[in-house]
C-alpha cells in the first residue's frame, strides 16, 4: 500500500468512525474523501477480495443482499455494500467499514451500471451476476443497447470472471465475451416449446440483437423476459444452468419456488424477485454453497431498505417499495394486485438525478390495471405530486378518495390517518430516503441512510 493509499484509507476510516460513532449515519462521505487523497484507494483496499459485481437496472440490491446471505452459510463474514450505494465512493466506504472476520475474502458489490468499468479496473472482479436490463433514467442511461455496453467494456477487463446472467434477457448472450459463461432462467411446466408468443405493444427490447427482427417467445415471464428466439436468423435463449421449475405460491409478503428440483422460499413478494433469488442461487452455487445452505439463507432473508421494507407504526403496516422505471413499477402494480385485504395506496414521485429527472416514465405504468376496489384511499406525495395526482386521475381513479400531501414531515401522520390497516408506498429513490430519515428522526428506524 503506498503512502498516498495509507493516508486515505486512514482518513476514510477515521471520518467513517465518526460519522457512525457521533453523527450515527454516512454511507458515501468517508468513500469521498478517501478517493479525493487517493483516487485508486479501492484498488488496495480490494486488494486479495475475490470480488463479485452484481448489476443491472432492476433488483441489484435485493440481488446482492441474497448473495451475500447464501455466502455467510458456507464462509461466514461477507464485504458487501448493504445501503444500495453502488457508486465508485459507496463502495470504498464498504470496504472502509469492514473487518474482515471470514474464513474467505469475498466481496459481493452492488454496482451502478455506469460505473462497472471504472470498478473493475480496480477490484479485478472474479464473477459478474447481471439481473437484466431495461429502459430507466433515459437522461442518464440511454437506449437499453448503451447500457449493456457500459457494463460489456468492464466486463472486457476481466476476461477470466464468471458471468453468471439472466439467460432469460436475450441482450445478455448477444456479445461473445471469452469469460466463462452461466445462465439462469424460468422453465416451469407451462413453458411449452412448441409456443409461439409475442411481447405486448409497449415493450422495449424485443429486437433480435442480431438481425433486429422481433423476437417470439416460447414462454414471457414478464416485460421483455423469457423462452425467446428469432424466427428469421435463428437466435434463441442459451441453454439454462440454473432453472427455476415451479412457483407454487404467490403473495405480496412470501413466494414459494422450486429450483433444480429443490423447494425454496422467501419471505417478499413479486415475480421479479424470483429472478433475484435465482441469480443468488446461481452465483452460490458457483461458489461452492449446497442448495441446503441456500435455502436457509433464503429462509433468513430480511427485508432492505426500500425493498418491499415494513415499518410498523401506531398500528399501520407501511410497506414501502421502491420503483424507478415502467418495468419495475409494472411488477410492483401487478403484486399489489395479489393482496387481498383492502389498502391504503401512497405515490411519492421526486425527479432529482437520482430519480431520473424525465417523470414522463410514469404515463408508461399500468395504473390502469389495479384493482380498484381493494384501494380505499389514495395518499399523492413528493415534489412532483402534481405529475402523479393528474396521472392516477387519468387512469381512472376517483378523486373523492385521492388527497395531496405535498410535505413529506406530514406524511407519517397521513398514513396513520388512513382508514385502512395497510399503507403500500410506491416511492422513487430520493423520496424514499427523505421518508425513511422522517421515521429514523421519530426513532421507529435505526438506520440513517444519507
Amino acid at each position: 500500500m503506498s503512502i498516498k493509499s495509507s493516508i486515505a484509507t486512514f482518513a476514510g476510516k477515521s471520518s467513517y468512525w465518526f460519522l457512525h460513532n457521533v453523527l450515527k449515519g454516512g454511507t458515501s462521505f468517508p468513500g469521498k474523501l478517501a478517493m479525493k487523497i487517493d483516487p485508486e484507494v479501492l484498488e488496495d483496499l480490494g486488494q486479495n477480495y475475490e470480488t463479485i459485481i452484481v448489476t443491472g437496472t432492476n433488483g441489484k440490491t435485493m440481488t446482492t443482499a441474497l448473495i451475500t446471505q447464501t455466502l455467510k452459510e458456507k464462509y461466514g463474514d461477507i464485504l458487501t455494500n448493504p445501503s444500495g450505494s453502488n457508486m465508485a465512493q459507496g463502495i470504498v466506504t464498504a470496504f472502509l467499514a469492514h473487518s474482515q472476520k471470514g474464513q474467505r475474502k469475498i466481496a459481493v458489490l452492488e454496482v451502478d451500471e455506469a460505473n462497472v468499468k471504472a470498478v473493475t479496473q480496480l477490484v479485478h472482479p472474479k464473477a459478474f451476476v447481471l439481473t437484466n436490463i431495461f429502459r430507466d433514467q433515459m437522461d442518464r442511461y440511454g437506449e437499453i443497447y448503451t447500457t449493456y455496453e457500459k457494463i460489456v467494456n468492464g466486463i472486457k477487463l476481466a476476461p477470466e470472471a464468471t458471468v453468471i446472467a439472466n439467460g432469460d434477457a436475450s441482450i445478455f448472450s448477444s456479445v461473445d465475451l471469452p469469460n466463462p459463461k452461466v445462465y439462469f432462467g424460468f422453465e416451469t411446466e407451462k413453458d411449452k416449446p412448441q409456443n409461439d408468443l409475442k411481447a405486448g405493444v409497449n415493450t422495449d427490447g424485443v429486437l433480435c440483437p442480431k438481425c433486429n427482427h422481433i423476437l417470439h417467445y416460447h414462454a414471457i415471464s414478464y416485460a421483455n423476459l423469457g423462452d425467446f428466439f428469432c424466427p428469421n436468423c435463428g437466435y434463441k435463449r442459451p441453454e439454462l444452468t440454473y432453472k427455476l421449475e415451479k412457483i407454487s405460491e404467490q403473495t405480496p409478503s412470501k413466494i414459494a419456488f422450486t429450483i433444480d428440483g429443490q423447494d425454496f422460499a422467501i419471505n417478499i413478494g413479486g415475480t421479479y424477485n424470483i429472478y433475484n433469488a435465482l441469480a443468488a442461487f446461481a452465483c452460490a452455487r458457483e461458489f461452492d454453497v449446497s442448495g441446503e445452505e441456500i435455502a436457509q439463507a433464503f429462509a433468513k432473508n430480511k427485508r432492505i431498505f426500500g425493498r418491499q421494507e415494513l415499518i410498523n407504526y401506531q398500528g399501520k403496516e407501511i410497506n414501502i417499495i421502491l420503483v424507478k422505471n415502467p418495468v419495475g413499477l409494472n411488477e410492483v402494480l401487478s403484486l399489489l394486485n395479489t393482496e387481498e385485504e383492502p389498502y391504503t395506496l401512497a405515490a411519492l414521485l421526486n425527479a432529482h438525478h437520482a430519480d431520473g429527472i424525465d417523470t414522463s416514465w410514469i404515463w408508461d405504468g399500468d395504473f390502469e390495471s389495479l384493482e380498484k376496489e381493494k384501494i380505499k384511499q389514495i395518499i399523492v406525495g413528493g415534489e412532483r405530486h402534481k405529475d402523479m395526482d393528474f396521472r392516477l386521475k387519468v387512469a381512472g381513479f376517483d378523486p373523492a378518495i385521492m388527497t395531496v400531501e405535498a410535505d413529506f414531515d406530514q406524511l407519517p401522520d397521513a398514513f396513520t390517518k388512513a382508514e385502512t390497516k395497510k399503507v403500500y408506498v410506491l416511492s422513487t429513490y430520493t423520496a424514499m430516503l427523505h421518508l425513511r430519515q422522517i421515521f429514523t428522526d421519530k426513532g421507529v428506524l435505526k438506520r440513517r441512510i444519507n
